[in-house]
């Protein structure tokens, strides 16, 4: 994926609101799976997974197995983003 490519996926407002969750599960400890992102930004799971791969693409998520479930687990640059995505989120409002 090229830069302006990224752009537009990350500044969508569900793609934005999983990169925040990830992030949020991130510091608490928790394992992300993509049903639970589906419930946490009110989302169908096959969208869910849609944005996720196009993620996977841009290099912002990386996905590992723990038996028959995938976790998530977001990048350097994927943290970094989400970082700044939540921090815009907060200043908003």
């Amino acid at each position: 994926m090229d830069r302006k490519e990224v752009y537009a996926l990350v500044f969508r407002e569900k793609p934005a609101l999983i990169l925040a969750h990830m992030l949020d599960s991130k510091n608490v400890g928790k394992d992300v799976y993509p049903s639970f992102l589906g419930k946490a930004v009110d989302c169908t799971y096959s969208h869910v997974v849609k944005v996720l791969m196009q993620m996977q693409k841009a290099n912002l998520v990386t996905y590992k197995r723990k038996g028959r479930m995938k976790i998530l687990q977001l990048t350097p640059q994927g943290q970094e983003i989400a970082h700044h995505l939540s921090e815009i989120k907060r200043l908003v409002g």
